[in-house]
């Protein structure tokens, strides 16, 4: 349940078992833990202070060089997490159209403007809940149909760039156009995708430039910082809107995202994370067929982010069948939740420790799957769901 320390690509818990990390820290971690670079940007910065009355040059800095490798990025402002960055454009989105309603695709944080849209709903007010709608990804036609049944009241759409699968030809495009077609805003939350997909976002992949783009996760390689970025009018709102918070400003994590993204752009650091994603998958997915286990397991999504999907199988559910699984991996020493979350220093080593994982939770799997006892040979409580959003 605890964890110790990290080094590179592995983590230790407090009885002293080394793990694999694949989940990162749920991603924030894309260089390793402790690099060096990083740290010794936070320890000297440390040495001058950590929060302060004013602000710091560092924050002028960490913004221009944001302006530069973003396409969407004209102004910025920090925040310490997700949330911060997706509820911040949310609230510019809302003073800049002058509208209330909101379309979401995808997932973009816990406060209540989004989670009210979800199944985790309890305890926000109706009235929010009603203003957000929910559309699938790469189906058009369904953000057409919201538009188009509140015509003049949406203020934007805030959704994922990229998730667990490849956007149609001119899907995105299509959003954006559809959106100023009806005069809302497009909002890019590229959290997930921001400095692990490329470094620019997601959005420098496919071409398409939104309004405001949220940024977060990997930006500092764990430590906590996030920015909303976006067209000059737009951002121009925050000197109307309330968007504050004591830590907003704290150095240490602007330091340290000014040394993540230096090594970023210095190293072959994201083509190595697709290179090692790409590899991971393709040998799982070999052994996934070796096993004859296609029909329960599969991976989704792009190199970087290989997502997990298991499916129901006959009488025993996948939720079920998932919980074997994650424990069969942790029995052979590698952390996972739902997806392959590489960074830059998990070695050859790394890979083939998870590779021969796989193959052995594989076997447990088929093994409970194929005697009918894999409900009895669980070890630990099945994993439910909270709620479904891709």
């Amino acid at each position: 349940l605890f964890l110790t320390h990290g080094q590179d690509g592995r983590v230790w818990d407090v009885d002293g078992n080394e793990y694999v990390d694949m989940i990162s820290s749920l991603m924030p971690i894309v260089l390793g833990y402790r690099d060096a670079d990083v740290d010794y940007a936070i320890r000297n910065q440390l040495t001058r202070g950590i929060s302060f009355s004013l602000p710091t040059t560092l924050e002028q800095e960490l913004a221009r060089v944001l302006c530069d490798i973003i396409p969407s990025a004209e102004m910025v402002r920090f925040g310490k997490n997700g949330s911060d960055a997706t509820s911040a454009a949310i609230r510019m989105a809302r003073a800049y159209t002058g509208r209330d309603r909101v379309i979401v695709c995808g997932y973009h944080g816990w406060q209540d403007w989004y989670i009210g849209a979800t199944a985790r709903n309890k305890g926000v007010p109706s009235a929010v809940q009603n203003l957000t709608t929910m559309v699938p990804y790469n189906d058009l036609e369904a953000f057409d149909k919201v538009f188009t049944g509140h015509p003049g009241e949406i203020a934007c759409v805030i959704m994922e760039t990229a998730n667990v699968t490849e956007p149609k030809p001119g899907f995105l495009q299509g959003v954006k156009d559809l959106a100023h077609k009806h005069g809302a805003l497009l909002v890019f939350d590229e959290i997930i995708t921001g400095f692990r997909f490329a470094l620019g976002g997601a959005q420098s992949l496919f071409g398409v430039t939104p309004d405001l783009s949220c940024f977060g996760k990997a930006m500092a390689n764990g430590m906590p910082l996030s920015a909303v970025v976006g067209r000059r009018d737009v951002m121009m709102e925050m000197e109307k809107i309330f968007y504050s918070g004591t830590f907003g400003g704290e150095a240490l994590s602007l330091a340290a995202s000014l040394a993540t993204i230096d090594k970023l752009k210095r190293e072959a650091v994201i083509p190595r994370l697709w290179s090692l994603g790409a590899d991971l998958a393709e040998d799982v997915n070999a052994l996934i067929e070796k096993h004859e286990l296609g029909h329960v397991f599969g991976l989704v999504g792009f190199a970087p982010w290989k997502v997990l999907v298991v499916q129901d199988h006959a009488n025993i559910r996948k939720e079920a069948i998932k919980t074997m699984f994650l424990t069969e991996m942790l029995a052979r020493g590698v952390l996972l939740n739902a997806s392959h979350n590489v960074c830059w220093t998990h070695n050859a080593t790394d890979m083939a420790r998870t590779r021969q994982a796989w193959d052995g939770a594989l076997v447990a799997v088929k093994q409970g799957l194929t005697s009918g006892t894999l409900i009895e040979q669980l070890k630990a409580p099945i994993i439910e769901p909270i709620f479904k959003v891709r």
